[in-house]
């Protein structure tokens, strides 16, 4: 028995110093190779990134989101490729035929396939992605999934086969199964356009303000900082719609893909300063709101108290009813 012993631990100590130590290098030189093709990969993407026209990711051109989409998609499939072939080695080392698992495979495969069928979706959602450039990295999206009423707008910082991974404006990182996605607005393909309403009451001189927008938008496509950002001058639509105490006027500038956000707050700015300088602001609102012919310590007509007027900056002030009173 001392010698039956003997031999299966001699046994097991060649096994030990042959498949044993096979199995012990083809695991370490799969993770040798899967950390050298992830350091290739970002050697790749980081050289996308240097030779791209702008460093903002949201003002890529298609051709370099496009590459660096398909670098991360041939990394993680080289990673996957090269276990999947460790495995087969792996199982062959322990005697184990290759051959003889085709139909358990096949089994398997076909019970995972119809219990997961969330995840074959996913894959083959991104697939479909991937393959129509629908969106990739560094595009500005606005998502609506299943499940998820509120919706998500973000810059996307990862898209693999699986998962599209966004960051909001507030720093939150959204991760979102392909499979789930129910629509995906693209709000940095090609160009972008801000679209900018201004209120103003319903008394004003609509040309006039028309004519202050446009001085408002030559002069914001002049401006050295903002124009880099404006692919043409901005243009005066004219009056959007029309209420009871106020009309609204439009403006729109076509940009960079990304920047409408950044043009209209600057628009906003800008135009709020030139109202106010032309008369068209907060002061114009209470001009027309309140009777010029009042006598002394009389206020406004009685009942008129409470009536709001949405001024062209934003602001809100007292107006009248038209109620009877002591005007003019």
């Amino acid at each position: 028995m001392t010698a039956t012993m003997g031999a299966q631990f001699a046994d097991i100590g060649v096994w030990i110093r042959s498949n044993g130590l096979e199995i012990v290098l083809l695991i370490l030189g799969a993770m040798l190779l899967a950390r050298f093709i992830t350091w290739s990969g970002d050697g790749i993407t980081d050289r996308i990134d240097a030779v791209s026209p702008d460093a903002d990711d949201l003002v890529r051109s298609e051709v370099s989101k496009y590459r660096h989409s398909v670098a991360q998609i041939l990394v993680w499939l080289s990673i996957a490729l090269v276990w999947f072939i460790t495995g087969l080695l792996v199982l062959a080392r322990f005697g184990i035929p290759i051959g003889s698992l085709a139909a358990p495979t096949a089994l398997i495969a076909a019970a995972i396939g119809f219990g997961a069928q969330q995840v074959v979706r996913d894959y083959l959602a991104g697939f479909f992605i991937f393959a129509e450039r629908q969106y990739g990295f560094g595009d500005l999206v606005r998502i609506s999934a299943a499940g998820f009423a509120e919706g998500a707008t973000g810059t996307i910082e990862d898209v693999s086969l699986r998962v599209t991974r966004l960051r909001t404006v507030n720093g939150e990182v959204v991760v979102v199964p392909n499979g789930q996605l129910a629509q995906v607005t693209n709000l940095s393909r090609g160009w972008a356009r801000a679209v900018v309403d201004f209120p103003l009451p319903a008394g004003v001189d609509v040309l006039h303000a028309n004519d202050v927008l446009r001085r408002v938008g030559s002069a914001a496509f002049a401006d050295e900082q903002l124009r880099p950002l404006l692919l043409d001058e901005p243009t005066v639509m004219g009056v959007e719609s029309i209420e009871i105490d106020r009309v609204t006027v439009r403006m729109v500038a076509r940009t960079l893909p990304g920047k409408q956000f950044q043009v209209g707050r600057e628009l906003r700015a800008r135009v709020v300063m030139a109202f106010n300088r032309e008369g068209l602001g907060a002061a114009a609102v209470l001009a027309a709101a309140i009777p010029a012919t009042a006598a002394p310590g009389e206020g406004p007509p009685a009942g008129a108290a409470g009536a709001a007027t949405e001024t062209g900056d934003g602001t809100s002030a007292a107006g009248t009813s038209g109620g009877p009173g002591r005007g003019r």
